[in-house]
C-alpha cells in the first residue's frame, strides 16, 4: 500500500513539473508555474523520505537540518539578488546542482573502491558519466558566474588554441572513463580523485574561451547539463522523480540552447569554439560618416508625444540602471496620449535567456506588448521613434552588412528601418561583443548620453509638461 502511495506521489510530482514548466513559457503565468513546480518538488521530497529506507537509519535529523539550511540560503539569495544579478544567481544554482551530482557519484564510486559494493560495467558507466557531467556543470557554472560578475576577465584565462586544447582534454577524459569502467578493479580512491579533479578542471577550461556575448547560450547549456546530471543520479538510485525532473530540465535547457543559437544564426559548435564576444574583428565599422548627433530632452519629448507608434528596445544597460519603472511610466504617459508603445525583444538581449522579459514583467508591462525578433522587425517599418535603452550588439547593422564583423550573420533588430532612432547610452563604449556599432553614426540616429534611469526620468518629466 505504501509503495503505491509513493508511486502515486511521484506521478503527481512529475505532472506538477510538466505543467509548471508549461506555465513558465509565458511571463503572465510564470509565477504560477514556478509555484506549481515547487509544490511538485515538495511532494517528491516527502514521498522519498517516507519511502522504505528513504531517510536511512537515524538520518532524518541530518536531512531536516540540511533542508532548513538549504531553504534558508535559497530564500535569502532569491530575495536579496538584484535583477541585474539574476544571471549570476542562475549560474550559481546550476553549479550547485552539478556539485550535488558530483557528491552522489563520488560516494557511490567510493563504496565500489572500498569493496562495499559490486557493480556492473553499465552501472559504472552511469556513475562516471554523472561525475563528468556534474563536474563540468559545477565548475563551468562557477566560472560563468565570475565572468558575468566581472571578477574574471576573458583575456586572463584564455590560452592559445584553447578550443583545440579543450577537445584533446575531453577526449582524454573519455579514454580515462573507459579505462575505469572496463572493470571495477581499476576503481580506487586515487583514480576517483584524479578523475574528479580532471572533470572539475575541464569544466573551467570548457567555459574559459567562450566570449561574453555568448554567455546567455552558455548559461542555458550549463542548465541542461545540471538537469542531465540529476537524471543520471536518478538512474543511480532508481528514483523516478529525479529521472523525470532531470530529463525535463535537460531537455528544456537543450531546446532553449538550440533556439538561441538559431537566433544568432550560429551552430552550438561555433558558439563553443568561435568565442565571439572577445576581441573585435577587423571590419568597416570605423569607416565612413563618424558624426555623432545628440538630441535634447525637450525635443525628444515632443517627438515622442506626437508620434503614432514608439518601440522600446531594452538591453542589459536598462537592467544595470534599474530603469524599468521609468520605462513603464513613460509607456503609460504615451499610451494615455494615444501613442502605441511596443517592445522589441532580442532572444539574446541581456545576460541570460528571457532576461528582458523578466525585467519588463517585473513592472507589469503586458506580455502582448513584447514582440519577438521577427514581429519587431515587421513593426519597425511603420514605427515613428525607436528608443534603444542599454542595448548595443542586438541593434548593430554590422551583423547584416559587414562580413568582417564577428557578429556577421546574426539576426538583429533592424531599428534603422524606423523613421527615427534614439540610443540611450552612458558613453560610446562598445557592447558586450567588444565591437563598434555603426548605428551610432547613422543618419536616422541621435544619442542621449547619461544614466538610463536618470535620462528616462527626466524625459518623463518633459513629456508631462507637454
Amino acid at each position: 500500500m505504501l509503495t503505491a502511495i509513493i508511486n502515486l506521489s511521484y506521478l503527481v510530482g512529475a505532472l506538477a513539473f510538466v505543467w509548471g514548466l508549461r506555465r513558465l513559457s509565458s511571463p503572465d503565468t510564470a509565477k504560477e508555474g514556478n509555484r506549481l513546480a515547487g509544490i511538485g518538488m515538495g511532494i517528491a521530497i516527502v514521498a522519498t523520505l517516507v519511502a522504505p529506507s528513504g531517510g536511512g537509519d537515524g538520518n532524518y535529523a541530518w536531512i531536516a537540518v540540511s533542508l532548513v539550511i538549504g531553504t534558508g540560503i535559497g530564500w535569502r539569495a532569491a530575495k536579496k539578488v538584484a535583477m541585474t544579478d539574476m544571471p549570476q544567481l542562475v549560474s550559481v544554482f546550476n553549479g550547485l546542482g552539478g556539485a550535488c551530482a558530483v557528491a552522489l557519484a563520488g560516494l557511490e564510486l567510493g563504496q565500489v573502491a572500498n569493496g562495499m559494493k559490486e557493480t556492473s560495467t553499465s552501472s559504472l558507466a552511469i556513475l562516471l558519466t554523472t561525475l563528468l557531467i556534474g563536474g563540468v556543470a559545477f565548475t563551468g557554472s562557477i566560472l560563468a558566474y565570475l565572468k558575468l560578475d566581472g571578477k574574471v576577465k576573458d583575456e586572463k584565462i584564455i590560452l592559445p588554441q584553447h578550443s583545440g586544447i579543450n577537445m584533446i582534454f575531453l577526449l582524454g577524459l573519455v579514454v580515462f572513463a573507459a579505462y575505469l569502467g572496463w572493470s571495477s578493479g581499476n576503481i580506487s580512491w586515487l583514480t576517483i580523485g584524479m578523475f574528479t579533479v580532471l572533470t572539475l578542471v575541464y569544466g573551467l577550461s570548457f567555459v574559459a574561451p567562450i566570449g561574453g556575448a555568448d554567455m546567455p547560450v552558455v548559461i542555458s547549456l550549463l542548465n541542461s547539463f545540471s538537469g542531465l546530471s540529476a537524471a543520471a543520479a536518478g538512474m543511480i538510485y532508481d528514483n523516478q522523480i529525479m529521472l523525470v525532473g532531470g530529463i525535463l530540465v535537460g531537455a528544456s535547457g537543450t531546446i532553449l540552447t538550440v533556439l538561441m543559437c538559431n537566433a544568432m544564426n550560429r551552430s552550438l559548435l561555433n558558439v563553443l569554439i568561435g568565442g565571439f564576444g572577445g576581441t573585435a574583428a577587423a571590419s568597416k565599422a570605423a569607416t565612413g560618416d563618424q558624426n555623432i548627433r545628440e538630441v535634447g530632452l525637450a525635443d525628444l519629448a515632443i517627438q515622442l508625444y506626437y508620434s503614432d507608434k514608439v518601440m522600446v528596445v531594452p538591453g542589459y544597460g536598462l537592467a544595470v540602471a534599474q530603469a524599468q519603472k521609468a520605462v513603464k511610466e513613460l509607456d503609460e504617459l504615451l499610451e494615455n496620449n494615444g501613442v502605441e508603445v511596443k517592445y522589441g525583444i532580442h532572444p539574446v538581449a541581456g545576460r541570460m535567456p528571457g532576461h528582458m522579459n523578466v525585467l519588463l514583467a517585473e513592472v507589469d508591462i503586458p506580455y502582448s506588448k513584447l514582440l519577438d525578433l521577427e514581429e519587431a522587425n515587421e513593426e519597425l517599418k511603420t514605427t515613428d521613434v525607436v528608443l534603444v535603452v542599454g542595448a548595443n550588439d542586438v541593434v548593430n547593422p554590422s551583423a547584416e552588412d559587414d562580413p568582417g564583423s564577428s557578429i556577421y550573420g546574426m539576426p538583429v533588430l533592424q531599428v534603422w528601418n524606423a523613421k527615427h532612432v534614439v540610443v540611450l547610452k552612458r558613453s560610446m563604449s562598445p557592447g558586450y561583443a567588444g565591437i563598434e556599432n555603426p548605428l551610432f553614426f547613422h543618419a536616422k540616429n541621435k544619442m542621449l548620453f547619461g544614466d538610463a534611469k536618470a535620462s528616462l526620468q527626466a524625459l518623463v518629466a518633459e513629456v508631462k509638461a507637454q
